[in-house]
């Protein structure tokens, strides 16, 4: 497609901007051979291309955020290990990590947050996951509170935080063990609640699937699950959440 000639027709009134944008929603993403780089992914779904770095071979990822470099685009990568960080820090100084949510990231542009999300965890041991929710969550633009070790082992601890985690417009809600912090949260607040298992517990947790199980049979309304420690997943659909409700609230005023 032709964007110089898109753009003269803008300019003599052939297409109106909205057209335009349209046309632009389906251009063709860049071609590395061994990744096609969804640049416009932003402008159709609201949100960037996200790197999931585990797994990945060295020259790959660096090529892929070379490319985000060089036309200096925000681009966040989840699962890296510390190897993989250093390898990224030795050639784009301004990368950022999180050793906890093993989360890289490098921030260009930064927009102003917007309405609230609640992330809480039941233990922590369930933080790592929680952070990489906080962290994407953030980068995607949502102002972000935790409500850490919060779990019904002592509910008086949530409880005090009740009336705070309701004032969010959404609530990521994380748990291993029996998982049961979603449908507490659930039958507490009058949000949205995105339930995370984690891969926390002993043996007859199953790697996180005890915790899945009992989300996806949670007797509460309102409550979604994503799957086993996907804290990015969550972020994610928080957000689309959050942004609804804060242009909501927007247009009220």
């Amino acid at each position: 497609m032709d964007v110089e000639k898109l753009l003269r027709q803008v300019k003599d009134g052939e297409k109106t901007i909205q057209e335009a944008a349209e046309v632009l929603k389906s251009l063709p993403y860049e071609d590395l051979g061994y990744a096609k780089l969804d640049h416009h992914r932003k402008l159709r779904s609201g949100f960037g291309e996200v790197v999931f770095c585990q797994g990945k071979a060295d020259a790959h990822l660096l090529g892929i955020f070379e490319t985000f470099y060089l036309r200096r685009i925000n681009v966040l990568g989840t699962r890296a290990d510390v190897r993989q960080y250093e390898l990224l820090k030795s050639k784009f100084p301004e990368l950022c990590y999180d050793a906890v949510a093993r989360i890289v990231k490098m921030e260009f542009e930064k927009a102003e947050p917007i309405g609230n999300v609640a992330v809480c965890t039941a233990g922590t041991a369930d933080i790592p996951v929680a952070e990489e929710a906080a962290l994407c969550a953030e980068f995607f633009g949502s102002r972000v509170t935790r409500y850490y070790d919060v779990g019904v082992a002592g509910i008086h601890r949530l409880l005090s935080k009740r009336e705070e985690i309701c004032r969010a417009n959404c609530v990521i809600a994380i748990a291993g063990m029996e998982g049961a912090l979603g449908s507490v949260l659930a039958g507490l607040v009058d949000k949205p609640v995105i339930a995370v298992p984690t891969s926390i517990g002993y043996g007859a947790n199953f790697g996180g699937v005890s915790a899945l199980l009992s989300m996806l049979n949670s007797c509460a309304n309102g409550i979604s699950v994503v799957n086993i420690d996907n804290g990015y997943g969550a972020a994610y659909i928080a957000t689309q959440i959050n942004r609804l409700a804060a242009g909501a609230k927007e247009k009220e005023r």
